[in-house]
């Protein structure tokens, strides 16, 4: 994305869905304000050319940052739980914050002549509310004892027994949320028409869509790590650990 002052709002919002969560954070009306330049809305709310240019440029940069692969199979787990955690956990709630109030607005405005907005709001509400007690539990209870069960088999220690019996256990129980999820994203993108905005979807509307495909896709590769990198890879630790001695 290429940001100039010269660019409407409405433009940046469109090219990069980066711009529009800077928008939002300043106050940058980019829906029904959307026709004016960047440099015009920056007047209209009293804020600095400069340091919103500079917003702008930082979130495109660390959303490209985040995008670069690493090879999670080669790489300690700890380390992989905190890029789970500090990358798709947090991108995960604050998208979760961002798109209830953005999905009442574009509901509120379009939801009489698009009554699938009101059954998709319906559906991300409800995964949002598995997905938030969902992180909760990972980050409480099954990431904490992934870590030590990696640091006992680095210091050749044992393991502290599971509260839970077995790693398999919780992981069956996050594997089985992971699928609920699945099936909610596939929900939203069949009523959606795979985030299709009609003609008449203003700037906000087509901004929920993108965010949602956006989500969706986010979504995926977190499962993906989870699923077929952290839990294989923890339950191998386990059985290997449940076979080592230990050493006096």
């Amino acid at each position: 994305m290429s940001v100039t002052a010269e660019k409407t709002v409405r433009e940046l919002a469109l090219e990069n869905t980066t711009a529009t969560r800077v928008f939002e954070k300043l106050g940058i009306d980019y829906c029904c304000g959307g026709n004016k330049s960047l440099e015009e809305a920056c007047r209209t709310a009293n804020l600095n050319m400069d340091q919103v240019l500079d917003s702008l440029e930082m979130a495109e940069q660390s959303a490209h940052a985040a995008q670069i692969d690493r090879n999670w199979q080669a790489e300690p787990l700890a380390d992989l739980i905190a890029h789970i955690k500090n990358t798709h956990h947090k991108y995960t709630r604050e998208e979760i914050a961002r798109l209830e109030p953005l999905f009442d607005k574009v509901c509120s405005v379009h939801g009489k002549n698009h009554p699938e907005l009101l059954q998709i709001r319906e559906t991300f509400r409800g995964l949002a509310e598995e997905l938030t007690t969902h992180l909760m539990k990972e980050e409480m209870v099954l990431f904490p004892y992934v870590v030590r069960m990696e640091e006992a088999a680095i210091e050749k220690e044992p393991t502290v027994p599971a509260p839970f019996g077995t790693v398999q256990n919780p992981i069956s129980m996050m594997e089985h949320e992971h699928d609920s999820a699945g099936n909610a994203l596939r929900a939203m993108r069949a009523t959606s028409n795979s985030y299709s905005a009609p003609a008449d979807a203003c700037v906000s509307y087509q901004t929920l869509y993108q965010a949602l495909a956006a989500f969706e896709t986010d979504l995926h590769q977190h499962i993906h790590l989870e699923n077929n990198i952290l839990f294989p890879h923890a339950v191998e630790m386990e059985k290997v650990n449940a076979t080592s001695p230990a050493v006096l």
